[in-house]
């Protein structure tokens, strides 16, 4: 992810989530840190959401701007390079490779990359290794998801809660939204964590099953839909008395 205008922390814990998922293990690379005035307060950022990961923060402005990214990168491992079009996924592998070999493109007039790789490619480099680079995403869906690495913090807390399958909203004694009262979490993120579940949850059910489970979430709060049929059904039979 660049440092630029494609930072993007919902984005990110998208892409952690799909990655713990597949069994690697993420470290986040962040490019163009000379367009940044702002470094520190993006590393926060970044800390309060990619807990337990590297974080890397590169530059294409200096020779020895990718030297970090060697560490993760060994004889017999392979590692991927995702993200969003234009953040120099490709200009960081002719760093790797020490020539110009994958074409690159140059910043747009809103300061945002131009999508350059059009297909997957395996490379060696020369130190050992090998990398793959991937077209750049302009959206990222969701099959299956790691949440409980991806959403750690949130998921320890909500142990806490006082109801077992607490949704986080308006149960008392949530430990989830105590912490976000009390500047532990924010509420964006515990936002981002129920939009990825709803995403992992729909994956594969058709519209009616879609439609089902949506039913099921809304009166959920409630005891389930069962109940809420036995309630109106109750309040219908006080009523004709």
């Amino acid at each position: 992810m660049s440092l630029n205008n494609d930072f993007n922390l919902r984005r990110l814990e998208r892409y952690l989530s799909i990655t713990w998922d597949s069994g690697a293990t993420p470290v986040v690379v962040l490019t163009k840190s000379d367009l940044c005035d702002v470094l520190p307060d993006r590393l926060l950022e970044i800390t309060q959401v990619a807990l337990g990961v590297d974080v890397i923060v590169t530059t294409s402005m200096t020779k020895d701007g990718h030297v970090a990214i060697l560490d993760y990168i060994r004889t017999g491992q392979t590692v991927a390079f995702v993200g969003s079009s234009g953040v120099g996924k490709s200009t960081l592998i002719n760093h790797l490779l020490g020539a110009d070999v994958i074409p690159t493109r140059e910043l747009r007039g809103d300061d945002r990359g131009r999508h350059a790789t059009t297909r997957r490619e395996l490379i060696t480099i020369p130190s050992g290794g090998a990398v793959i680079d991937t077209p750049g995403m302009r959206e990222l869906g969701l099959e299956s998801a790691d949440l409980a690495r991806a959403f750690s913090d949130i998921e320890g807390l909500a142990s806490g809660c006082k109801f077992r399958d607490c949704t986080h909203e308006a149960e008392p004694g949530c430990a989830v939204r105590q912490a976000i009262d009390d500047a532990g979490i924010s509420a964006s993120r515990l936002a981002s964590y129920r939009k990825l579940k709803r995403e992992a949850t729909y994956e594969g059910l058709d519209s009616r099953q879609i439609e089902s489970q949506k039913v099921h979430e809304m009166y959920s709060s409630h005891g389930g839909i069962k109940n809420v049929r036995a309630l109106k059904k109750s309040r219908q039979d006080r009523e004709q008395k």
